[in-house]
């Protein structure tokens, strides 16, 4: 499976869940598993010593290295994560919350960050974003994919649960099925012989980017920015790849279609500014908007100015901009630039840059 092939694969469970979250009620117990991918009862998936993958990771955060000989006895959650990925932003005050609760009680909750973005493979940038996020528990660091190998891995978020025996009982792939997670949590605690566990669940209030999708009204898929992967490209005469170039906004955009304006060089993961002034405008239906962006440079920093509809955000604007639409990008990340109040609708988006220098890799929405 080529890695493009998997984060496309990523793209469609959250696409996936936007397009038929309105009939949830509706729908079976197997067909909600499908939506976040294939599950299986406790004791049926394959072993193949795959928690020996651990072994492959290049650097450990939070913690000294961890083997599988080491965990025995031990109930293991495994999370393969990318800091940029919303969907397992979402996921994280739920693998937050489990990490506390049950962690002397038996469970040891791991990490495994394997990057999307090439920017995502230096450590200071996880390093930042794992203290940012409060992420205390250990985070194996998987450059290499090695162990999303070992794995057999294809998502982000993917959850693996681990007995105290080392063998796979159950996974989770992509948002959701958290009563369930911690269900299985519990059972697998249970049977490693630590009393006192019940049947009590976490509660979790998430804010800001870790806030649930609002799935009602999401009918904007995630999108890349770079070359290889994007879609919808309305600017006239298309893209030119790993070429300077002057693009300008077709006078209409139709939904889900995105153009550039101004000097930029479009690359394979990420689009750049060559001069100041740049723009890019998108085309949307959701509540949230965020841009995984920021300086092509260590240590600069990329002023921008956020539109909706041609007007500044107000009351619609995101965590990472101001009421009259104003921020300044200054590392690599995922930003949330609207979180807007109902009711929503089709809306033009559109932010210029103040500065040259941005990379710009994806547009996900919530």
């Amino acid at each position: 499976m080529t890695r493009a092939m998997t984060q496309d694969r990523r793209r469609f469970l959250a696409t996936a869940a936007a397009t038929i979250a309105g009939l949830e009620l509706a729908m079976s117990s197997s067909t909600k598993s499908l939506l976040h991918g294939m599950t299986a009862p406790a004791g049926e998936l394959p072993v193949d010593g795959a928690l020996s993958a651990l072994g492959s990771a290049t650097q450990w955060l939070n913690s000294p290295p961890l083997s599988a000989a080491g965990l025995r006895g031990k109930v293991v959650l495994i999370d393969f994560c990318t800091y940029t990925c919303i969907n397992w932003l979402r996921t994280l005050p739920y693998v937050r919350a489990w990490a506390e609760k049950y962690k002397d009680q038996g469970l040891v909750a791991i990490g495994v960050h394997t990057p999307e973005f090439a920017f995502e493979k230096d450590i200071e940038n996880v390093r930042r974003a794992v203290k940012d996020m409060r992420v205390d528990y250990p985070i194996a660091i998987d450059n290499d994919y090695a162990i999303w190998r070992g794995f057999s891995n294809q998502y982000w978020p993917a959850l693996y649960f681990v007995d105290a025996q080392g063998q796979i009982r159950q996974h989770y792939f992509g948002e959701g099925e958290y009563e369930e997670s911690e269900v299985t949590l519990q059972q697998l605690l249970a049977e490693a012989g630590h009393g006192g566990i019940g049947h009590e669940q976490v509660s979790v209030d998430a804010h800001g980017i870790e806030a649930p999708a609002d799935w009602d009204s999401l009918q904007s898929p995630e999108n890349y920015v770079g070359y290889e992967r994007t879609e919808n490209f309305a600017s006239p005469g298309g893209a030119a790849s790993d070429t300077r170039r002057v693009y300008a906004v077709p006078a209409r955009l139709k939904l889900k279609q995105w153009a550039l304006s101004g000097d930029w060089t479009v690359g394979k993961q990420a689009t750049v500014l060559n001069k100041a002034n740049g723009r890019i405008v998108y085309r949307f239906h959701a509540r949230d908007l965020h841009l995984v962006m920021g300086p092509a440079a260590r240590g600069t920093s990329v002023r921008f100015r956020v539109l909706i509809d041609g007007q500044p955000p107000g009351p619609a604007h995101g965590l990472d901009v101001d009421e009259q639409g104003n921020g300044t990008a200054t590392e690599q990340r995922l930003y949330q630039l609207i979180r807007q109040p109902k009711p929503i609708a089709d809306r033009q988006f559109e932010i210029a840059f103040l500065d040259s220098g941005v990379a710009a890799f994806a547009f996900t929405f919530g």
